[in-house]
């Protein structure tokens, strides 16, 4: 539900345009797996040295901004996230009797009261964010008190060194809590995405491209929150993501009522054939 269809749909329609009209460079159309997971990308970014690709490209739709409109950014347009699991483990005990065993509830409650502490302890530049996905803590079983209980995490930030600063943070307020409680403390993370930095050189190749098209072009002041694994390419040669509108009324992406504007297609091929002629 954020468009993956019509993604595809138009990359293979620039394929098809670049196939009959030809092109005077080498140019490689990667339809890439796994990008919920940022797994895909870390498959596929082996192909920038083995092809020696000296740019690279992505769009994404988005609901709320003017239909067709071209939005870009110089530095960071996706936050860098992941998902961060605090395991805690105590000794269970009967419900009667708490005082003998060690509850790990109490202190994961204070990790998660703690959380805005650890994003200001940051001291960031940019934004940082840290958002509770679940607690899970004991079993449904009455007679028995909570001994095992895990926190789950989605930590993001503007700079991807500042979110590794948020990450040292947390660790640090869990382990001091797990550890005035008796607990066994342990971490683990999931869904790793960098940050994805757009080169000013390739954003300035988009905004004159699309200025030849006559599309109109709207500077972001920051990048969006939500993050990309395009920011593993961005790591190994030029790019840059670009955002392009679906039009102000249109529902926000992963929404029920979503659904791909196949107009923007054109407008989306317009603009790669504009940066292949660049």
């Amino acid at each position: 539900k954020c468009g993956h269809d019509g993604h595809s749909a138009t990359l293979a329609a620039l394929a098809l345009e670049v196939d009959q009209e030809g092109a005077d460079r080498n140019v490689f159309f990667l339809f890439q797996h796994g990008e919920e997971t940022a797994e895909g990308a870390i498959e596929c970014v082996r192909m920038i040295k083995d092809e020696n690709i000296l740019e690279i490209y992505a769009f994404h739709n988005r609901g709320g901004l003017p239909k067709g409109s071209v939005h870009v950014i110089d530095g960071t347009s996706n936050f860098a996230s992941l998902g961060m699991i605090i395991k805690m483990k105590g000794t269970p005990t009967h419900a009667s009797q708490p005082e003998f065993g060690k509850n790990p509830a109490y202190a994961i409650a204070r990790v998660i009261n703690g959380l805005s502490a650890a994003e200001e302890k940051t001291n960031p530049r940019g934004l940082v964010l840290s958002t509770v996905i679940q607690a899970a803590i004991g079993e449904k079983a009455f007679g028995i008190a909570a001994s095992e209980g895990e926190l789950l995490l989605t930590l993001r930030g503007e700079f991807e060194e500042e979110l590794h600063k948020l990450v040292e943070n947390i660790q640090d307020i869990a382990l001091r809590e797990g550890k005035a409680d008796g607990l066994a403390v342990a971490f683990s993370y999931l869904d790793i995405f960098p940050e994805t930095f757009n080169h000013k050189e390739s954003s300035d190749k988009v905004r004159s491209a699309a200025k030849d098209k006559g599309f109109t072009v709207i500077e972001r002041e920051q990048g969006f929150r939500g993050s990309e694994d395009f920011g593993h390419y961005l790591k190994e040669t030029k790019g840059a993501l670009i955002y392009i509108g679906n039009g102000l009324d249109q529902p926000q992406l992963h929404t029920a009522s979503y659904d791909f504007p196949d107009d923007i297609i054109e407008t989306v091929v317009e603009l790669y054939k504009g940066l292949i002629e660049t």
